[in-house]
């Protein structure tokens, strides 16, 4: 029978955030045949952390940062602006608190833990990617060519070739490739004689987050009836006994509202931590910003750039090539929740990248600010991170309808849609599906 009138305006659930981890929860419930709605604070999905990340769904990128080289790669790395990471310190307990749980993390014990934790998600997340552009039709500019990650110095590499071999033992075909195996797989890196060896990764693939969320997010309403609230900028919660009853809302007229629901999902990235903390709830999530810029790729270019999906670990910079640009994003900025764009994090992006490329860029006047910015379209965003980089996912025991899908860092277009899938499972076992009228 058909739900009435009054019981279809209180969903099932109400997922909060509409970025990839959001759209797809919301996806994976409707699709099990409940009542889902989702709210957002932006006039369209994905247009935060998901809008122009690095484009990789990579099992091979499953290493944590968390793990026993990184502290002393970290300190050589401080006190430079223009590093791969940079380190602002606050006066905020958060950041501190999560610096220590970080080094703790750095064990051994506990990075191949967490690596083969990350691994499980990621290769269950990269065979749905590949059923649902399937099965939902979905384009957005994917490829299927592998991930190359690329060494330059022999004690990297070698900790690379350990990695491989963890990663290989545990389902993801990892495989060490020499310099001349290189010159095969990417013809584009010829030049690029300093690099001595990297790993090759065939089953992992690469694709445009932002269009693969929106193209969902149409699906879920158009076919699932999911209803999305945009515009719509979460406040708190009304919560008693062990149950959340309503979601406090300022709609974009400035009306405040509120939103029933029996089960709540928190997919709000790098803001999770203060939401749950209205319902006095620790979340040890701290954003680490990102970087990235997207290179136009037209007739005259586009043999320049790279055809399969690279990581230059040195650098920490990944490039996808999304047909009609190429996607350069990298560094970390722990610098807790300022979204501004600074061109010094920007500058290192664009030159390593000319390195690379040089072909690519040699026609641009990449070394002049204005340029870049009026043609590279600089971007940042925040990417939630835990220290371990293993996300919260699953019910909060403080509530009995909280759930949480939140905390990927830079993995959440590879680990999104497998945390999706677990996390629509379990509430699905709470809630009978409704049937059809």
């Amino acid at each position: 029978m058909a739900a009435d009138t009054k019981d279809y305006l209180m969903p099932d659930v109400l997922v909060l955030g509409a970025g990839i981890t959001g759209v797809a929860t919301a996806y994976f419930l409707a699709r099990a045949g409940l009542d889902v709605a989702v709210l957002e604070r932006r006039a369209a999905p994905a247009l935060e952390t998901t809008y122009a990340n690095g484009g990789q769904i990579s099992v091979s990128h499953a290493e944590p940062w968390a793990h026993p080289g990184a502290p002393e790669q970290v300190f050589r790395w401080l006190a430079q602006k223009d590093s791969p990471l940079y380190f602002s310190p606050r006066f905020d307990w958060r950041q501190w608190l999560w610096l220590t749980s970080w080094l703790w993390q750095c064990r051994r014990s506990a990075a191949d833990r967490n690596t083969l934790e990350i691994v499980k998600i990621a290769l269950r997340s990269r065979a749905l990617y590949r059923q649902i552009r399937e099965a939902e039709k979905i384009e957005y500019a994917q490829k299927s060519l592998g991930i190359l990650h690329f060494y330059r110095n022999p004690v990297e590499f070698e900790n690379a070739r350990r990695v491989a071999e963890l990663m290989s033992e545990n389902g993801c075909r990892r495989k060490p490739v020499t310099r001349e195996e290189i010159d095969f797989l990417e013809p584009a890196l010829a030049q690029n004689r300093d690099i001595i060896g990297g790993t090759y990764t065939e089953d992992d693939e690469s694709g445009d987050a932002r269009r693969f969320t929106q193209a969902l997010s149409r699906i879920c309403q158009q076919k699932y009836r999911v209803r999305f609230h945009f515009g719509v900028t979460l406040d708190g919660f009304v919560s008693e006994n062990n149950e959340i009853y309503e979601a406090q809302i300022t709609a974009a007229d400035g009306s405040k509202d509120l939103l029933r629901a029996r089960h709540f999902v928190l997919c709000l990235g790098p803001w999770s931590p203060f939401f749950a903390q209205k319902l006095d709830i620790f979340l040890n999530i701290y954003p680490a910003k990102g970087y990235s810029i997207s290179v136009p790729l037209d007739q005259a270019n586009a043999r320049y750039a790279p055809r399969v999906s690279l990581t230059d670990d040195e650098n920490k910079l990944v490039f996808s090539n999304l047909e009609t640009h190429l996607r350069v994003a990298g560094t970390a900025e722990l610098a807790g929740w300022d979204r501004s764009l600074h061109y010094h994090r920007i500058r290192p992006i664009v030159e390593k990248a000319a390195e690379l490329f040089p072909c690519l860029f040699s026609n641009m006047d990449f070394r002049n600010p204005d340029w870049v910015f009026a043609n590279l379209h600089p971007w940042t965003g925040l990417r939630p991170a835990t220290p371990s980089n293993v996300p919260y996912v699953g019910r909060r025991p403080e509530f009995r309808n909280l759930w949480l899908n939140t905390g990927h860092g830079t993995l959440g277009w590879t680990m999104g849609m497998a945390t999706a899938e677990r996390v629509a499972e379990m509430i699905r076992g709470e809630i009978p599906a409704r049937m059809a009228a």
